[in-house]
């Protein structure tokens, strides 16, 4: 995965004190805001430090959308409700902020996460000079924490991370590792939907060479005889195998099974007429329970 990784400005990091106590303030004054943007088509991030409290992140990772979150060096917020605003920086005043609403204060190291409407909103506020505050009851004293972003040089990276989510397969892994093919009654024959489906699983494994092997399982429902039940099976799973060689995926990392009825998915006869499509990258090892549970679907699917 090619991933670029560019500063605005390199300065040293400097604490720099906004409004209410300062001492619990935290966010990077003019002389040290930087926002940096990794891009790759499998997610676009940009990052902002803040001296003191760890980094903000806008993210968005290809078949999803726009996410924010703080991340934290150091436990300094209090687990639970924080809040959520868009202010008008210091050199600002009089300028009403924008309440957000409520936040959740975990222990994990992405200690606050927000919601792709709420994280929109933020982004707009920095690009018209405002500054996105969180603010919650600290760990260690009885003054609130203030984790203020600064819009100093945000604009001209933004434009850079607009055209890295232009760029974003329509998929992430996660979305694309496991699928199902269906077919028609006793047949092997491949419908626009699934060629769209395996386009899509095409595309992605062109895309990410970590991708090892890809397990192509052929099922069918109870209808016909064992033997017939076999030969259905495999033309089915080799219908998808050879689209995928016709379109470009090396045949040696195709491993191609059927199973005819033995794994049924559900009690409904349709569900049971598919071709499964796994897609496993490098450095997986998977124990025989678990290489039973990729056939069978009422484990995973």
């Amino acid at each position: 995965m090619r991933r670029s990784l560019r500063p605005l400005l390199v300065v040293p990091l400097l604490a720099f004190p906004l409004t209410g106590t300062e001492a619990a303030s935290y966010g990077a004054g003019i002389e040290n805001s930087q926002w940096y943007l990794a891009s790759s088509v499998f997610s676009c991030s940009l990052t902002h430090e803040v001296p003191g409290y760890g980094r903000a992140v806008f993210q968005h990772r290809a078949g999803d959308e726009l996410r924010f979150y703080l991340e934290s060096d150091i436990r300094l917020m209090k687990v639970g409700a924080g809040y959520l605003n868009v202010e008008a920086p210091s050199w600002r005043p009089g300028v009403a902020p924008t309440r957000l609403g409520r936040v959740q204060v975990t222990t994990e190291q992405r200690s606050v996460e927000v919601d792709t409407p709420r994280a929109m909103a933020m982004v707009h506020g920095l690009l018209k000079g405002m500054a996105p505050t969180v603010t919650s009851e600290a760990r260690y004293s009885s003054e609130p924490v203030r984790v203020q972003l600064s819009n100093i040089n945000f604009a001209g990276t933004y434009q850079d991370y607009q055209t890295c989510v232009a760029g974003l397969l329509p998929v992430n892994f996660d979305q694309i590792k496991r699928s199902r093919i269906h077919f028609k009654l006793d047949s092997a024959r491949l419908s626009d939907a699934d060629l769209d489906r395996l386009d899509l699983i095409v595309q992605f494994i062109h895309a990410d060479s970590s991708i090892a092997r890809i397990f192509v399982d052929g099922h069918t429902d109870r209808s016909g005889t064992r033997i017939h039940n076999r030969t259905l099976s495999e033309n089915r799973a080799n219908a998808v195998a050879e689209y995928l060689k016709a379109n470009g995926i090396a045949a040696d990392k195709i491993v191609t099974r059927y199973h005819g009825e033995r794994y049924p998915a559900s009690g409904n006869p349709a569900d049971n007429r598919r071709t499964t499509v796994r897609l496993e990258r490098e450095g997986e090892r998977r124990s025989l329970q678990q290489a039973e549970a990729d056939i069978d679907p009422r484990s995973n699917g």
